[in-house]
């Protein structure tokens, strides 16, 4: 029997959380929510229903590090913002450079209009940031 669990991926930033899923296959990576971040709490909880919902407790998170590879005020903020989960889940980290202008670009490609639109970026960019680990990781 395949004990293989789904892993959700967390795009994080400071007012909005892009939620994707991968599929028991871990092929591919599929667009869940949008998470509003104005009350940290309220999100964790909300990223714990997830969890439960596609029972798994494997949590990827896209840390964008800077440039030369040192990590900014946002890397901070999002390791900062996952450390109450860290106990009880596992922590994947993924370095998620550029992933947002890779997702306006998928977004463009498929004539969606995104400028106006931050949470489909942050929903299309959790997608690249899973997507990126699966192929990476596939074994």
């Amino acid at each position: 029997m395949d004990t293989k669990k789904r892993i959700v991926a967390l795009d994080i930033g400071t007012k909005r959380i892009g939620v994707a899923v991968s599929d028991a296959l871990m092929l591919g990576a599929t667009p869940v929510k949008l998470i509003i971040r104005n009350n940290d709490t309220n999100a964790i909880n909300e990223i714990k229903a997830i969890l439960e919902e596609y029972n798994t407790d494997t949590i990827l998170i896209g840390v964008p590090y800077n440039m030369d590879g040192s990590l900014g005020f946002q890397a901070k903020n999002c390791l900062n913002f996952i450390k109450p989960l860290e106990k009880k889940y596992k922590i994947l980290k993924h370095d998620e450079r550029l992933s947002s202008e890779k997702a306006e670009e998928i977004l463009k490609n498929k004539g969606k209009k995104y400028t106006k639109n931050k949470g489909l970026v942050d929903i299309t960019a959790a997608c690249v940031i899973l997507q990126e680990y699966l192929d990476y990781n596939k074994s």
